[in-house]
């Protein structure tokens, strides 16, 4: 091969050599990659961007403890028999009287008294949500929820006879406070009604989320179903169409049993203790003694 010769071919090298580094594009040092051909790259997250969309909480609803029935006067539908939870020696007890109509002939009325003194209750714990207690009375042992200045009768499923009266009873229901009380809480019951509806649609929506397909048609016939069977609860409550006493009782009792199914907490957080106010330092008593 001539010099001549060797010297085209280098200066062919060179300019090859030239093109293809022409061809790479620029690429400041610290900067990103530049992408591989037929390759994508996700673009970097802006500074300040909206971060993702939180799962919406769910409404705060107020479960109520015994003290909210302690000491009170309580009636069937708010006016008939009379029922008193009270604390005793050993835990809680309940004076119940009720009255009925006679089991041989249902039109003369007749009353049950179930004693003088407080018959005790037996805790159940919260498996609906709130505190559920047995009263231990062989002529008619009763099951109940403790709802806001309320009760609420799951158990008998049926009326009681008590046979040495010859007296049907009926406890079933809600128990609550007459009309007189009732009256003087109209807009705070109306503010619960609106807070227990709102906590019951989020329950019911966050529920079928979490289930199955069976178990959303489920969720869904009881969540139709609910509207009628709290009318059939209250329809007989004194003064119900005016207050809605029964009905905001019922909504928060089942929003709370919502979320005991959702195996959320409803047990009503303590009071914080109040800080205790610091004593003052008294004066330093003065000297009367003459200074030198």
């Amino acid at each position: 091969m001539t010099r001549s010769t060797r010297l085209i071919l280098a200066s062919l090298a060179l300019a090859a050599a030239s093109t293809a580094a022409l061809a790479q594009p620029l690429q400041l040092p610290g900067a990103q990659p530049f992408n591989a051909p037929g390759t994508q790259q996700a673009a970097p997250s802006q500074p300040g961007a909206p971060a993702a969309p939180k799962p919406p909480s769910m409404p705060a609803i107020k479960v109520a403890g015994e003290d909210a029935i302690l000491g009170k006067a309580l009636h069937r539908h708010g006016h008939h028999g009379e029922a008193v939870f009270s604390k005793t020696a050993t835990g809680y007890g309940l004076k119940l009287n009720l009255d009925g109509f006679q089991s041989a002939n249902l039109v003369e009325p007749c009353a049950v008294s179930f004693g003088d003194a407080p018959l005790p209750v037996t805790a159940l714990g919260r498996p609906a949500g709130v505190p559920r207690y047995k009263l231990e009375a062989s002529i008619c042992p009763i099951v109940f929820d403790v709802l806001d200045g309320a009760f609420l009768v799951v158990e008998p499923t049926e009326p009681c006879v008590v046979q040495a009266a010859q007296c049907r009873i009926d406890p079933r229901g809600l128990w609550g406070p007459d009309a007189r009380t009732v009256a003087g809480q109209a807009k705070e019951i109306e503010k619960a009604r609106g807070s227990a509806e709102r906590a019951v649609r989020e329950g019911y929506r966050t529920l079928t989320a979490k289930s199955d397909a069976v178990e959303q048609r489920v969720v869904a016939r009881e969540q139709a179903g609910f509207s009628a069977e709290r009318e059939m609860i209250c329809r007989d409550f004194q003064r119900e169409g005016q207050f809605g006493f029964c009905g905001a009782r019922i909504t928060e009792a089942r929003a709370a049993s919502l979320r005991a199914r959702l195996g959320l907490n409803t047990e009503p957080k303590p009071a914080a203790a109040k800080p205790k106010p610091r004593p003052t330092p008294k004066p330093a008593p003065l000297s009367l003694t003459p200074t030198q």
